[in-house]
């Protein structure tokens, strides 16, 4: 699989560009600040319908316009397939596949197999469990598409529970007296018309359930088979310097709990009923998918707190390198993409991922000095400057 061909349109700093690629190494030569990370986040975006850098799509458009549009041609097994995505702030985003409709955005999902690294990873391993789960959820999603649909779903209903919550929450505390802390059952009469609308918790509860553990079942399906890529990636890149290892920390006690749907689906039911009181009094979800972390270790330590800068941001590659070659195993090789990940590697960590890399059937390096890429994955050439992109060599 590679991109043959890129276009923007009011795509963040571009007013309108358009650049061919080639299969094999393609290297983006450029200041810093003149839009070599727009170009790479836009394929990005159309990979996994999210940008790897903001949270909303509002910065994505071009400041003045009123929408911009991604255009993006893949080739995979000698067929072209052009993907057309449509990004509007405050409304629905449109997409096209082939030049037809879609009836919703993320059925382009799974046209474009793309693995990005970038400085923001360094997050991974340093941030906040949510960069973790992200992480966890777009590699599924990008697997298989269908799991966009199961996590919108979760999220929906958490939102929806947690509305319910909160509502119940503030109504406690406007009729609560200044001073107390009562801890009342979702069937107190404290809560006044609150406890008649908690009744419906019981069906959220079995939403969320049902949902969560489909979304569960598929975290932990990829953890198992993504940990072992972890380990040798990061022996790879850090030339054997720590065992990396990873497991799933779920909030739900799973001890005993066979893998399986139903029995996770029965788990989380379990556990929202336990939570029910403790949820009520402080007016939020506790328990689900949503509350899970990934345990990211070097050999017997965690990573968070106790790996060094160079371990830190050799870790953050190996998961991307991992989920390259998980993505490699189930037979649809994806684009890889490097920004600015060379100037923050010493010369032997340099060398080493460009062995690791330097097969791979399309590879996009961002860069501000082209003398930081070694010379075995430089290819084609591009220098990007004014809004524009111009292939030199």
């Amino acid at each position: 699989m590679y991109v043959r061909r890129l276009e923007l349109v009011d795509f963040r700093s571009y007013e309108r560009v358009e650049i061919d690629l080639n299969p094999g190494g393609n290297v983006l030569v450029g200041s810093n600040g003149v839009g070599k990370t727009n170009l790479v986040e836009a394929l990005g975006y159309v990979a996994t319908l999210a940008s790897h850098r903001v949270a909303t799509d509002a910065p994505l458009v071009r400041a003045g316009a009123d929408a911009a549009v991604i255009r993006c041609a893949i080739v995979h097994d000698a067929r072209e397939l052009l993907v057309e995505l449509q990004l509007v702030p405050g409304r629905a985003n449109r997409a096209r596949l082939g030049r037809s409709p879609v009836r919703r955005a993320r059925d382009v999902l799974g046209a474009l197999r793309l693995v990005l690294f970038a400085p923001e990873d360094l997050e991974l391993v340093r941030g906040d469990p949510a960069e973790r789960r992200r992480y966890l959820d777009d590699l599924l999603v990008t697997r298989m598409p269908r799991y966009a649909g199961v996590r919108a779903d979760y999220e929906r209903v958490v939102k929806q529970r947690n509305a319910l919550l909160r509502t119940a929450y503030l109504a406690r505390r406007a009729g609560r007296p200044r001073g107390t802390r009562p801890r009342p059952e979702a069937g107190d009469p404290e809560l006044g018309g609150a406890a008649t609308d908690l009744s419906t918790l019981d069906v959220w509860d079995t939403h969320l359930a049902h949902h969560g553990a489909e979304l569960l079942a598929g975290r932990l399906e990829l953890v198992a088979a993504l940990s072992p890529h972890v380990t040798k990636a990061y022996d790879a890149v850090a030339a054997g310097r720590g065992a990396a290892g990873m497991s799933y920390r779920c909030s739900v006690d799973l001890t005993d709990v066979p893998p399986d749907r139903p029995a996770l689906q029965a788990a989380l039911a379990a556990a929202l009923a336990g939570s029910r009181a403790a949820e009520v009094e402080r007016g939020v979800t506790l328990v689900g998918p949503h509350r899970d972390d990934l345990a990211l270790s070097l050999g017997p330590l965690p990573v968070k707190g106790y790996a060094s800068h160079g371990e830190s941001w050799s870790y953050a590659l190996a998961l991307r390198l991992a989920a390259y070659d998980l993505l490699r195993s189930d037979g649809i090789e994806p684009v890889l993409v490097l920004d600015d990940v060379f100037a923050e590697l010493d010369a032997g960590r340099r060398e080493r991922l460009a062995d690791l890399v330097a097969g791979a059937s399309q590879l996009l390096v961002t860069c501000a000095v082209a003398e930081d890429v070694p010379r075995a994955l430089r290819g084609a050439r591009y220098e990007v400057a004014g809004g524009e992109v111009r292939r030199v060599e």
